[in-house]
């Protein structure tokens, strides 16, 4: 009798403790990801430099740390996707997806830059429905820096 009293005790515990093992507040994960996680619900964290959004087909890449924690190449976008960087030139923490239509940016506190790894079509920076900066198949384009807090969606 005692010996079921014990295992019932641990595997209470063990179901107890299980939610807290997992927690963003003891997952270490680069400061743009947790912003990103903060932004927009529903992401899933990857690693200490990534997190996905599997219901809006979305992704999201921190640039390296200055100190070299988990190297991330960043800067370039997967073909047949479309990205956007924090930063100019294709650079920065990245958000990609492998889809079109409206997406939005607002994991990303600004939007520095965009690029259309697709074959075919113009990809839009956008504040609202204005168009603030085109990237055409197979390339990148930078923000003005006067829109770059302000884009909320890229579309194509």
């Amino acid at each position: 009798m005692n010996r079921m009293l014990g295992i019932c005790i641990v595997t209470v515990a063990l179901v107890l403790a299980a939610p807290l093992a997992g927690s963003a507040d003891e997952q270490a994960v680069h400061p743009d990801v947790a912003y990103a996680l903060a932004a927009e619900p529903g992401g899933v964290v990857l690693s200490y430099t990534a997190a996905e959004w599997p219901d809006l087909g979305m992704r999201i890449d921190a640039a390296a740390s200055a100190s070299g924690v988990v190297p991330q190449a960043v800067g370039t976008c997967a073909t047949g996707s479309i990205c956007a960087y924090s930063s100019t030139g294709i650079s920065g923490t990245k958000l990609s997806w492998t889809t079109c239509g409206s997406k939005s940016t607002a994991a990303l506190a600004q939007v520095g830059s965009i690029a259309n790894a697709r074959s075919s079509g113009t990809l839009q920076a956008r504040q609202g429905t204005t168009v603030r900066a085109s990237a055409s198949a197979n390339a990148y384009a930078n923000v003005a820096v006067a829109y770059q807090a302000s884009i909320t969606n890229v579309f194509c």
